[in-house]
């Protein structure tokens, strides 16, 4: 027997679309014509496809995470604290403010407006948060003496520091901000960011300096 009609659309292309489309107009901005548009599908093909709009948009998030905002993966696999921190404003700064991506984050712009009724979608996001709060604050607490904080540092607001810092550097990209400023302002960040001894760590640059 022949088998069933072939999918007339290639699916790593469609949910490119979907998550370049949610990152540009967050999950509330988002509507479903923008997604056919977008996707080059109808309706019912992507809800067959992909489930509804939230099913995709789990499945977008899942996809920006594993790419453009894997930075928390690149900052976890660092050799010492200040590398992480480091690496994890640097990072974010490049994914947030690319040249040939919207600006902004995807999490961060779908977070700050979704109507009561996607409470779902903002429990997910919320939880994605803590999480990577949670991830940043066992990798600090995880360094030898010779690679951590001074003694009595509290990790957790570190961490919680770190992401709100990110936060903020993806609402300036997404207002306009240029980059090299983004870089500065992580830059002005790991001035003051606690080193071994109580020292700071200092002016070391973002490109392995």
């Amino acid at each position: 027997m022949p088998g069933g009609r072939p999918r007339s659309y290639d699916p790593e292309l469609a949910l490119n679309a979907a998550m370049l489309t949610f990152w540009a107009r967050g999950y509330e901005g988002t509507a479903m014509s923008d997604l056919t548009t977008a996707m080059g599908m109808s309706a019912p093909t992507i809800y067959a496809a992909f489930g509804d709009k939230e099913a995709l948009f789990r499945q977008v998030v899942e996809r920006y995470m594993a790419g453009p905002g894997s930075y928390m993966e690149a900052a976890l696999a660092q050799p010492t604290a200040d590398a992480v921190a480091r690496t994890f404003l640097h990072s974010a700064v490049e994914a947030v403010a690319g040249d040939h991506t919207p600006h902004g984050c995807l999490i961060v712009h779908s977070a700050l407006a979704v109507h009561p009724r996607s409470s779902p979608v903002q429990e997910y996001l919320t939880g994605l948060r803590e999480d990577g709060v949670r991830c940043l604050a066992d990798r600090l607490d995880s360094f030898s003496d010779a690679d951590g904080l001074p003694p009595g540092s509290n990790t957790a607001a570190l961490a919680r520091l770190l992401v709100t810092l990110v936060q903020g550097l993806a609402v300036q990209a997404a207002s306009g901000a240029p980059r090299e400023a983004l870089h500065s302002v992580a830059d002005q960040a790991m001035a003051c960011w606690p080193n071994r001894g109580g020292r700071l760590a200092g002016r070391a640059r973002r490109r392995g300096a």
